[in-house]
Protein backbone atom coordinates (compact mmCIF):
# COMPACT_ATOMS: atom_id res chain seq x y z
CA UNK A 1 0.00 0.00 0.00
CA UNK A 2 1.28 3.32 -1.01
CA UNK A 3 1.82 6.29 1.50
CA UNK A 4 -0.35 8.39 -0.15
CA UNK A 5 -3.41 5.51 0.19
CA UNK A 6 -2.29 5.09 3.46
CA UNK A 7 -2.68 8.61 4.32
CA UNK A 8 -6.00 9.03 2.34
CA UNK A 9 -7.24 5.36 4.81
CA UNK A 10 -6.62 7.09 7.68
CA UNK A 11 -7.65 10.91 7.37
CA UNK A 12 -11.29 10.24 9.26
CA UNK A 13 -9.50 8.13 11.93
CA UNK A 14 -7.00 11.51 12.84
CA UNK A 15 -10.59 14.25 12.41
CA UNK A 16 -12.11 12.44 14.55
CA UNK A 17 -9.37 12.44 17.19
CA UNK A 18 -8.91 15.82 16.93
CA UNK A 19 -12.44 16.44 17.12
CA UNK A 20 -12.95 14.44 20.32
CA UNK A 21 -9.76 15.85 22.09
CA UNK A 22 -11.19 19.50 21.11
CA UNK A 23 -14.29 18.40 22.92
CA UNK A 24 -12.49 16.94 26.02
CA UNK A 25 -10.31 20.37 25.90
CA UNK A 26 -13.49 22.47 26.03
CA UNK A 27 -14.77 20.56 28.66
CA UNK A 28 -11.67 20.51 30.54
CA UNK A 29 -11.67 24.22 30.06
CA UNK A 30 -15.49 24.62 30.95
CA UNK A 31 -15.24 22.65 34.45
CA UNK A 32 -12.18 25.13 35.26
CA UNK A 33 -13.84 28.23 34.05
CA UNK A 34 -16.63 26.89 36.52
CA UNK A 35 -14.54 25.99 39.33
CA UNK A 36 -12.93 29.86 38.87
CA UNK A 37 -16.06 31.19 39.53
CA UNK A 38 -17.63 29.53 42.71
CA UNK A 39 -16.85 32.20 45.24
CA UNK A 40 -14.74 31.38 47.55
CA UNK A 41 -15.25 32.85 51.91
CA UNK A 42 -11.90 32.32 53.96
CA UNK A 43 -12.88 33.21 57.75
CA UNK A 44 -10.56 33.57 60.48
CA UNK A 45 -11.13 34.35 64.21
CA UNK A 46 -8.48 35.26 67.01
CA UNK A 47 -9.20 32.31 68.97
CA UNK A 48 -11.75 29.15 69.68
CA UNK A 49 -13.86 29.38 72.22
CA UNK A 50 -18.31 29.21 72.44
CA UNK A 51 -18.99 33.02 71.65
CA UNK A 52 -17.11 32.82 68.50
CA UNK A 53 -17.16 29.41 67.17
CA UNK A 54 -20.98 30.54 67.72
CA UNK A 55 -20.59 33.51 65.59
CA UNK A 56 -18.35 30.98 62.88
CA UNK A 57 -21.28 28.82 63.05
CA UNK A 58 -23.52 31.18 62.23
CA UNK A 59 -21.95 33.18 59.10
CA UNK A 60 -22.17 29.67 57.39
CA UNK A 61 -25.81 29.52 58.07
CA UNK A 62 -26.42 32.72 57.35
CA UNK A 63 -24.67 32.18 53.91
CA UNK A 64 -26.85 29.01 53.31
CA UNK A 65 -29.98 30.30 53.97
CA UNK A 66 -28.98 32.79 50.44
CA UNK A 67 -28.10 30.42 48.88
CA UNK A 68 -24.45 30.00 49.38
CA UNK A 69 -23.42 25.86 50.72
CA UNK A 70 -20.24 24.45 50.60
CA UNK A 71 -19.14 22.03 48.43
CA UNK A 72 -22.16 22.74 46.08
CA UNK A 73 -21.81 26.80 45.27
CA UNK A 74 -19.31 27.97 47.94
CA UNK A 75 -15.58 27.58 48.79
CA UNK A 76 -15.18 27.72 52.42
CA UNK A 77 -11.77 28.01 54.99
CA UNK A 78 -11.97 28.34 58.41
CA UNK A 79 -8.04 29.34 60.45
CA UNK A 80 -8.07 30.43 64.01
CA UNK A 81 -5.24 32.45 65.35
CA UNK A 82 -5.03 30.77 68.79
CA UNK A 83 -4.76 33.74 70.52
CA UNK A 84 -1.83 35.02 69.08
CA UNK A 85 -1.96 38.38 66.99
CA UNK A 86 1.22 37.19 64.82
CA UNK A 87 -0.18 34.38 63.87
CA UNK A 88 -3.57 36.76 63.00
CA UNK A 89 -1.14 38.74 60.85
CA UNK A 90 -0.43 35.30 59.01
CA UNK A 91 -3.81 34.03 57.97
CA UNK A 92 -5.03 37.85 56.87
CA UNK A 93 -1.10 37.58 54.74
CA UNK A 94 -2.80 34.14 53.55
CA UNK A 95 -6.12 34.96 52.44
CA UNK A 96 -5.17 37.72 50.86
CA UNK A 97 -2.24 35.66 48.93
CA UNK A 98 -5.13 33.14 48.23
CA UNK A 99 -7.55 36.02 46.52
CA UNK A 100 -10.36 35.24 48.58
CA UNK A 101 -13.56 37.11 47.41
CA UNK A 102 -14.27 37.82 50.51
CA UNK A 103 -12.43 37.57 54.01
CA UNK A 104 -14.41 37.54 57.28
CA UNK A 105 -12.75 38.10 60.25
CA UNK A 106 -14.03 37.32 63.54
CA UNK A 107 -13.12 39.53 66.99
CA UNK A 108 -10.94 42.81 66.65
CA UNK A 109 -7.72 41.72 66.39
CA UNK A 110 -8.24 39.57 63.79
CA UNK A 111 -10.30 42.23 62.26
CA UNK A 112 -7.66 44.80 62.81
CA UNK A 113 -5.24 42.17 61.33
CA UNK A 114 -7.13 41.77 57.79
CA UNK A 115 -7.97 45.60 57.38
CA UNK A 116 -4.09 46.40 58.19
CA UNK A 117 -3.35 43.68 55.06
CA UNK A 118 -6.06 44.51 51.98
CA UNK A 119 -7.05 47.86 51.33
CA UNK A 120 -9.24 45.41 48.26
CA UNK A 121 -10.28 42.58 49.53
CA UNK A 122 -13.99 42.75 51.02
CA UNK A 123 -13.81 42.44 54.58
CA UNK A 124 -16.57 41.83 56.77
CA UNK A 125 -15.65 41.96 60.70
CA UNK A 126 -17.92 40.32 63.08
CA UNK A 127 -18.34 40.21 66.80
CA UNK A 128 -16.01 43.62 67.54
CA UNK A 129 -17.28 45.71 70.40
CA UNK A 130 -16.51 49.18 68.65
CA UNK A 131 -15.10 48.99 64.94
CA UNK A 132 -14.24 52.87 65.36
CA UNK A 133 -12.09 52.55 68.28
CA UNK A 134 -10.41 50.16 66.67
CA UNK A 135 -10.38 51.65 63.81
CA UNK A 136 -11.70 49.65 61.46
CA UNK A 137 -13.88 52.04 59.96
CA UNK A 138 -14.09 55.51 60.57
CA UNK A 139 -17.56 55.90 61.58
CA UNK A 140 -20.77 53.81 62.03
CA UNK A 141 -21.81 54.97 58.15
CA UNK A 142 -21.18 52.97 55.04
CA UNK A 143 -16.86 52.98 54.44
CA UNK A 144 -16.99 53.96 51.06
CA UNK A 145 -13.54 51.36 51.74
CA UNK A 146 -13.81 47.62 51.38
CA UNK A 147 -14.74 46.61 55.03
CA UNK A 148 -18.21 46.58 56.64
CA UNK A 149 -19.34 43.84 59.17
CA UNK A 150 -21.26 43.42 62.16
CA UNK A 151 -20.67 44.34 66.24
CA UNK A 152 -21.61 42.98 69.38
CA UNK A 153 -21.57 46.36 71.40
CA UNK A 154 -24.06 46.35 74.22
CA UNK A 155 -25.43 49.03 76.12
CA UNK A 156 -23.93 49.29 79.42
CA UNK A 157 -26.69 50.87 80.97
CA UNK A 158 -28.58 47.53 80.62
CA UNK A 159 -25.48 45.51 81.93
CA UNK A 160 -25.23 47.58 85.18
CA UNK A 161 -29.18 47.36 85.54
CA UNK A 162 -28.55 43.44 85.39
CA UNK A 163 -25.50 43.67 87.94
CA UNK A 164 -27.56 45.44 90.45
CA UNK A 165 -30.29 43.15 90.00
CA UNK A 166 -27.97 40.24 91.19
CA UNK A 167 -26.24 42.64 94.06
CA UNK A 168 -28.30 45.76 94.76
CA UNK A 169 -25.92 46.30 97.20
CA UNK A 170 -23.09 46.74 94.65
CA UNK A 171 -20.32 49.27 95.28
CA UNK A 172 -17.18 48.50 93.94
CA UNK A 173 -17.72 46.25 90.45
CA UNK A 174 -14.51 44.45 89.32
CA UNK A 175 -13.34 42.96 85.83
CA UNK A 176 -10.76 40.96 84.76
CA UNK A 177 -9.61 42.16 80.99
CA UNK A 178 -6.51 42.20 78.82
CA UNK A 179 -5.59 45.76 78.05
CA UNK A 180 -4.27 44.98 74.64
CA UNK A 181 -7.64 44.41 73.16
CA UNK A 182 -8.99 47.63 72.25
CA UNK A 183 -12.71 46.40 72.66
CA UNK A 184 -11.92 45.24 76.18
CA UNK A 185 -10.70 49.20 76.87
CA UNK A 186 -13.56 50.14 75.55
CA UNK A 187 -16.06 48.83 77.81
CA UNK A 188 -13.24 49.42 80.56
CA UNK A 189 -13.66 53.21 79.75
CA UNK A 190 -17.55 53.31 79.41
CA UNK A 191 -18.23 51.30 82.73
CA UNK A 192 -15.55 53.26 84.68
CA UNK A 193 -17.66 56.43 83.38
CA UNK A 194 -20.87 55.00 83.82
CA UNK A 195 -20.38 53.65 87.92
CA UNK A 196 -18.48 57.08 88.36
CA UNK A 197 -22.06 58.72 87.75
CA UNK A 198 -23.43 56.24 89.86
CA UNK A 199 -21.29 56.59 92.84
CA UNK A 200 -19.96 53.06 92.19
CA UNK A 201 -16.48 52.17 91.72
CA UNK A 202 -14.67 49.95 88.97
CA UNK A 203 -11.72 47.71 89.96
CA UNK A 204 -9.55 46.45 87.43
CA UNK A 205 -7.54 43.59 87.05
CA UNK A 206 -5.41 43.34 83.95
CA UNK A 207 -4.46 39.39 82.34
CA UNK A 208 -2.83 39.82 79.11
CA UNK A 209 -2.29 36.39 78.94
CA UNK A 210 -4.45 33.77 79.79
CA UNK A 211 -2.39 32.06 81.96
CA UNK A 212 -2.43 35.59 83.76
CA UNK A 213 -6.28 35.13 84.81
CA UNK A 214 -6.32 33.28 87.94
CA UNK A 215 -3.96 35.52 89.15
CA UNK A 216 -5.77 38.65 88.30
CA UNK A 217 -9.18 37.45 89.33
CA UNK A 218 -7.69 36.65 92.63
CA UNK A 219 -6.47 39.87 93.19
CA UNK A 220 -9.74 41.25 93.38
CA UNK A 221 -10.71 39.02 95.73
CA UNK A 222 -11.89 40.98 99.28
CA UNK A 223 -11.78 44.39 97.18
CA UNK A 224 -15.02 44.38 95.13
CA UNK A 225 -18.86 42.87 95.42
CA UNK A 226 -19.18 41.26 92.26
CA UNK A 227 -17.13 40.57 88.98
CA UNK A 228 -18.27 41.63 85.40
CA UNK A 229 -16.40 39.75 82.24
CA UNK A 230 -17.42 41.19 78.75
CA UNK A 231 -16.48 39.16 75.60
CA UNK A 232 -12.18 39.54 76.36
CA UNK A 233 -11.27 36.48 74.39
CA UNK A 234 -8.19 36.09 76.61
CA UNK A 235 -11.01 35.71 79.74
CA UNK A 236 -13.58 33.74 78.09
CA UNK A 237 -10.73 31.33 76.89
CA UNK A 238 -9.96 30.69 80.16
CA UNK A 239 -13.63 31.04 81.91
CA UNK A 240 -13.29 28.52 83.83
CA UNK A 241 -10.24 29.63 85.85
CA UNK A 242 -12.58 32.77 86.59
CA UNK A 243 -15.64 30.52 87.70
CA UNK A 244 -12.91 29.29 89.90
CA UNK A 245 -11.87 31.60 91.99
CA UNK A 246 -15.63 33.01 92.26
CA UNK A 247 -16.78 30.31 93.48
CA UNK A 248 -14.19 29.79 96.26
CA UNK A 249 -14.02 33.28 97.41
CA UNK A 250 -17.93 33.60 96.63
CA UNK A 251 -17.68 36.70 94.32
CA UNK A 252 -21.27 36.68 92.20
CA UNK A 253 -19.80 36.49 88.56
CA UNK A 254 -21.95 38.42 85.71
CA UNK A 255 -21.16 37.94 82.23
CA UNK A 256 -21.73 39.81 79.24
CA UNK A 257 -22.37 36.76 76.89
CA UNK A 258 -24.90 34.36 76.99
CA UNK A 259 -22.20 30.91 76.27
CA UNK A 260 -20.56 32.13 79.99
CA UNK A 261 -23.70 31.34 81.86
CA UNK A 262 -23.11 28.29 80.68
CA UNK A 263 -19.81 27.79 81.88
CA UNK A 264 -20.32 29.38 85.55
CA UNK A 265 -21.26 33.17 85.18
CA UNK A 266 -24.82 33.91 87.52
CA UNK A 267 -26.19 35.45 84.35
CA UNK A 268 -25.86 37.91 81.40
CA UNK A 269 -27.79 39.72 79.17
CA UNK A 270 -25.99 39.28 76.03
CA UNK A 271 -26.34 38.45 71.85
CA UNK A 272 -27.12 35.40 70.65
CA UNK A 273 -23.62 34.49 68.80
CA UNK A 274 -25.44 32.43 66.71
CA UNK A 275 -27.65 34.81 65.29
CA UNK A 276 -25.24 37.61 64.93
CA UNK A 277 -23.31 34.92 63.07
CA UNK A 278 -25.73 34.68 60.82
CA UNK A 279 -26.52 38.59 60.37
CA UNK A 280 -22.70 38.36 59.50
CA UNK A 281 -23.66 35.71 56.26
CA UNK A 282 -26.09 37.64 55.21
CA UNK A 283 -23.95 40.70 54.69
CA UNK A 284 -21.16 38.71 53.30
CA UNK A 285 -23.95 36.98 50.76
CA UNK A 286 -25.07 40.45 49.79
CA UNK A 287 -21.60 40.86 48.56
CA UNK A 288 -20.82 37.76 46.71
CA UNK A 289 -24.28 38.86 44.67
CA UNK A 290 -22.72 41.91 44.02
CA UNK A 291 -22.66 44.69 46.55
CA UNK A 292 -20.23 46.40 47.63
CA UNK A 293 -18.74 46.14 51.23
CA UNK A 294 -18.42 49.73 51.47
CA UNK A 295 -22.06 50.95 50.05
CA UNK A 296 -23.16 48.72 53.54
CA UNK A 297 -23.40 50.31 56.79
CA UNK A 298 -21.88 48.81 59.82
CA UNK A 299 -24.19 46.99 61.91
CA UNK A 300 -25.33 45.92 65.46
CA UNK A 301 -28.20 43.65 66.88
CA UNK A 302 -30.56 44.80 69.65
CA UNK A 303 -31.72 40.73 70.05
CA UNK A 304 -30.12 40.69 73.52
CA UNK A 305 -31.46 37.71 75.52
CA UNK A 306 -31.17 36.72 79.62
CA UNK A 307 -29.55 33.69 80.58
CA UNK A 308 -29.40 32.83 84.17
CA UNK A 309 -27.71 29.95 86.22
CA UNK A 310 -29.52 29.54 89.56
CA UNK A 311 -26.94 26.94 90.41
CA UNK A 312 -23.46 29.39 89.35
CA UNK A 313 -25.73 31.63 92.18
CA UNK A 314 -25.78 28.86 95.19
CA UNK A 315 -22.27 28.44 94.41
CA UNK A 316 -21.54 32.19 94.73
CA UNK A 317 -23.33 33.15 97.11
CA UNK A 318 -26.67 34.68 95.93
CA UNK A 319 -29.96 33.76 96.10
CA UNK A 320 -31.67 34.74 93.11
CA UNK A 321 -35.76 35.77 93.24
CA UNK A 322 -38.33 33.32 91.22
CA UNK A 323 -39.38 36.19 89.43
CA UNK A 324 -35.99 36.92 88.16
CA UNK A 325 -35.38 33.44 86.80
CA UNK A 326 -38.91 33.01 85.43
CA UNK A 327 -38.11 36.51 83.39
CA UNK A 328 -35.44 34.72 81.77
CA UNK A 329 -34.91 33.56 77.97
CA UNK A 330 -33.16 30.65 79.59
CA UNK A 331 -32.48 28.80 82.67
CA UNK A 332 -29.70 26.53 82.90
CA UNK A 333 -29.67 23.75 84.44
Amino acid sequence: MSPQTTGIGRRPFVVKSLAAAALLAGMVAGSAAWAQKTPSVAVTAIVEHPALNSVRDGVKEGLEAAGFKEGENLKWEFQSAQGNPGTAATIARKFIGDKSDVIVAIATPSAQAVVAATKDIPTVYSAVTDPVAAQLVKDWKASGTNVTGVSDLLELEKQLNLILQIVPDAKRVGMVYNPGEANSVVVVEGLKKLLASKGLQLVEATAPRTVDITAAARNLVGKVDAIYTNTDNNVVSAYEALVKVANDAKIPLIASDTDSVKRGAIAAVGIDYRDLGRQTGAIVARILKGEKAGDIPSETTQNLQLFVNPKAAAAQGVTLSEAFIQSATEVIK
